[in-house]
């Protein structure tokens, strides 16, 4: 027997909260479903996104009015060790959407593992990549 599972979804610290979820809704198609009481006109700490069967959790790093300006370095530097990994079976077309939203990104390449990825960072420094296998008899 084991532990019944129905999804996973992250807990990311992010610095600003609106530019955030701009990012993964307006920019990624995301959806908002669910946030925290707001604390101010239009702000709230904690939100949950979805976006097909991904879940995402956002919640803001500081407490209202202890947010350092500019951000800390040293906790951007330390979001490098992990990788955020989505199946996207038109990763030309993510491309695409990326650059005509004004995201900088380097175009797809195929990896040694027999993948096309394309890899971008959130405003938080967060490392996405978008990825599905090249030849279409792998795909999941």
């Amino acid at each position: 027997m084991s532990i019944e599972i129905r999804g996973l979804s992250p807990l990311l610290g992010v610095f600003d909260m609106r530019t955030s979820v701009h990012f993964y809704c307006d920019v990624l198609g995301f959806e908002l479903t669910f946030h925290s009481p707001f604390y101010a006109e239009g702000e709230f700490h904690f939100c949950m996104l979805r976006h097909g069967d991904a879940e995402l959790m956002l919640n803001t790093a500081y407490d209202e009015g202890e947010r350092p300006n500019p951000p800390d370095p040293a906790r951007i530097a330390s979001h490098g060790e992990v990788v955020f990994y989505f199946g996207c079976p038109d990763v030309e077309g993510a491309y695409r959407h990326l650059v005509a939203n004004g995201v900088r990104v380097e175009p797809p390449k195929l990896v040694q593992y027999g993948f096309n990825v394309l890899s971008v960072f959130d405003p938080d420094g967060y490392h996405l990549c978008f990825q599905w296998p090249a030849k279409s008899d792998n795909a999941v």
